[in-house]
């Protein structure tokens, strides 16, 4: 404590002047002596909050309109995890169930892409979607490999040829696969087969938020 009263010099001579006058005299009540103490006080400890280096700092809360982070989750794995192995070239290779969360008031349509970065000829794209509705933050499992789906959503062009999901397949060794989503501001006008790489060009600009989940997978 040392230290923050010598970086309050000012505030700890004023104090001391006034302690004199504190004295409890003929004209001066216990009470007024009181208030006047507390007064003191509260100005001392403000005096020390306000230094950046002392050893007293004030607490500030989190504001109340923090922002919601923008999160994709799966009912199947956990970040970090290895994907099971129903979801890839191993087993039945059918998609996971992937639900997310809309933090955002203009998104008007989501997108979603799943690659591995590990892959020796560079990355490799296992699902493209895009034009997910804005009133759906959830892929089931085992959704169809049709060009559109149900609800008007556009699946893309993957490295593997074609459209829809196709999972974790890695020639040797352990491998990374990143499930991203992201939220864009508009609708986009195109229709189903794009690239990852021609949906990333076109919906440059127009990405709110990205969010991903990431998981592990060593062929048997």
């Amino acid at each position: 404590m040392k230290k923050t009263v010598s970086r309050n010099t000012k505030t700890y001579k004023q104090f001391q002047s006034l302690l004199p006058s504190l004295r409890v005299e003929r004209g001066l009540g216990v009470s007024h002596l009181l208030k006047a103490i507390l007064v003191l006080s509260v100005l001392a400890i403000t005096a020390c909050s306000n230094n950046h280096s002392g050893t007293i700092s004030a607490f500030t809360p989190p504001p109340l309109n923090a922002p919601t982070p923008f999160r994709i989750l799966s009912a199947a794995f956990k970040q970090g995890d290895t994907i099971p192995a129903l979801y890839t070239c191993d087993s039945s290779n059918i998609s996971p169930e992937l639900h997310w969360n809309n933090p955002f008031t203009n998104t008007k349509s989501f997108a979603l892409i799943v690659d591995d970065p590990d892959a020796p000829v560079g990355t490799w794209v296992h699902w493209v979607l895009y034009n997910i509705p804005v009133t759906d933050t959830t892929l089931q499992a085992h959704e169809p490999k049709d060009t559109m789906l149900t609800n008007g959503t556009r699946q893309g062009i993957t490295s593997f040829g074609t459209a829809g999901y196709d999972g974790p397949c890695p020639p040797s060794g352990t491998h990374r696969y990143y499930f991203k989503i992201y939220a864009l501001d508009e609708v986009l006008p195109y229709p189903a087969g794009l690239t990852k790489k021609q949906l990333l060009s076109v919906s440059k600009g127009h990405i709110l938020a990205e969010a991903e989940l990431m998981t592990y997978y060593k062929k048997r």
